[in-house]
């Protein structure tokens, strides 16, 4: 099984990022690309997943990306990782509810690193960080290829968060690493590949 990981130093604008990830699908679902692991960070972007309400945009003027992941409204913006794949479980074994898993089990393995003890909610999808939420989780399936991913909030400025209900949530109940750590904040992109493609080996 082949598979390709990206990590981007640079800004990625949200639409080029999904217009590359939706093209990998259709590659994959036709025998003709790898699969993709690509952890970036996206501009200050507000996006819908198909589960958004209009009373979830509390700011009127912000602009609201929509797209086809599971979920509500959420942001990306600098300082917050955002980690994409495209996965043929065709190939793996086919469990979405194991996918999610191992999604949350990569976020709280890189937690752990940095002394931060990240929890799992059944009621909410995501980790969280005592009562407020660390990282969120969005994924679509199609013929068994998923794709979207997980953001994990690094060192974001999280009042952008005021403008929007947060995958139905109070906006203030939503943290950080740097908020939650008293480490220094080091080798996260490498700790983060590393973490994931562990528990990839599960999927």
């Amino acid at each position: 099984m082949t598979l390709e990981v990206r990590i981007s130093k640079k800004l990625i604008p949200y639409k080029t990022a999904y217009s590359i990830m939706r093209k990998r699908v259709e590659l994959v679902k036709t025998f003709k690309g790898k699969e993709l692991v690509w952890i970036l960070e996206h501009p200050l972007t507000f996006t819908s997943g198909i589960r958004s309400k209009e009373n979830e945009i509390l700011d009127k003027k912000i602009k609201i990306v929509k797209t086809n992941r599971g979920g509500k409204i959420t942001l990306h913006s600098p300082g917050q990782k955002i980690v994409y794949f495209v996965l043929d479980l065709n190939k793996r074994k086919k469990d979405i509810k194991n996918l999610i898993k191992q999604i949350e089990l990569s976020i709280i393995d890189l937690l752990k690193l940095y002394n931060i003890k990240g929890v799992t909610d059944r009621k909410n999808v995501g980790i969280w960080v005592k009562d407020k939420k660390i990282a969120a989780i969005g994924i679509r399936v199609s013929n068994w290829v998923a794709y979207h991913g997980f953001s994990i909030n690094i060192k974001n400025y999280l009042g952008h968060y005021k403008k929007i209900i947060p995958c139905g949530l109070n906006n203030n109940k939503i943290t950080s690493i740097k908020i939650e750590s008293n480490n220094k904040i080091l080798n996260l992109e490498k700790n983060l590949k590393n973490v994931f493609l562990e528990n990839l080996k599960n999927i």
